[in-house]
């Protein structure tokens, strides 16, 4: 990755908008909990995250939007 590239995915993340573990859990359906096992998880599962202190974690908006558009599927393309 270039540098300009780094520069405007930095930008993204900065301007893209922010989840807190609960405002992420009650859009995806699941318990906050669920979202705390699976960043404690080995290996790590759930949408990336950043660890701002040991308390306060959140979610970009941009990298769960990629996380569920990598987990969908399509029932016509679909293994049976």
């Amino acid at each position: 990755m270039t540098t300009a590239d780094e520069n405007h995915a930095s930008a993204e993340l900065l301007l893209g908008g922010w989840y807190t573990t609960e405002q992420l859990a009650e859009i995806i359906g699941v318990d906050p909990s669920t979202l705390r096992r699976w960043r404690t998880s080995n290996p790590v599962q759930g949408p990336p995250f950043v660890r701002m202190s040991g308390a306060v974690t959140r979610y970009s908006v941009l990298d769960v939007e990629r996380w569920l558009a990598n987990r969908r599927i399509d029932p016509r393309e679909a293994d049976t």
